[in-house]
């Protein structure tokens, strides 16, 4: 039963409800008036209705993909700010002359790394925070 092929069974499903579907409805007892306008209402509805998922599903990419560029260009800014700061800092370390200065400025200076990556896993946090509150706010559009 784990070999079998989900796809198949899927389609399987479809083809069966859709063939069961059909057979009900030619089964009735109604005129074939009544019965084809029936069906050509179920036909423009189910059209109507994957139009409208249709369009939904592509609203939803773009805001997402939207809002996935925007936080990673703010998250690239950042990383570059951060990276050229600790440049800097290093570089201005390295050149001082005094040892004994150097040692503290050493010690300042992992003492300030290791603050600027708390800083970044916070923003990190935030990203992902505004993520599934993305989510969520789309989830609760489509139950409505």
């Amino acid at each position: 039963m784990s070999d079998m092929n989900t796809k198949d069974f899927v389609i399987g499903t479809l083809i069966g409800g859709i063939v069961g579907a059909c057979s009900a409805l030619l089964m009735a007892p109604k005129s074939g008036r009544e019965l084809r306008g029936e069906l050509s209402e179920g036909a423009y509805s189910a059209k109507e209705k994957t139009n409208e998922m249709t369009s939904s599903a592509y609203e939803k990419g773009s805001q997402w993909a939207g809002y996935a560029r925007e936080k990673s260009s703010e998250i690239a800014k950042n990383v570059s700010e951060q990276s050229s700061q600790l440049y800097g800092k290093v570089k201005e370390t390295a050149s001082s002359g005094n040892e004994g200065s150097q040692e503290k400025t050493a010690d300042e200076l992992a003492e300030e790394i290791s603050e600027d990556l708390e800083a970044e896993q916070e923003g990190v946090n935030n990203v992902k925070e505004d993520v599934r509150d993305l989510h969520a706010s789309t989830e609760e559009k489509d139950q409505t």
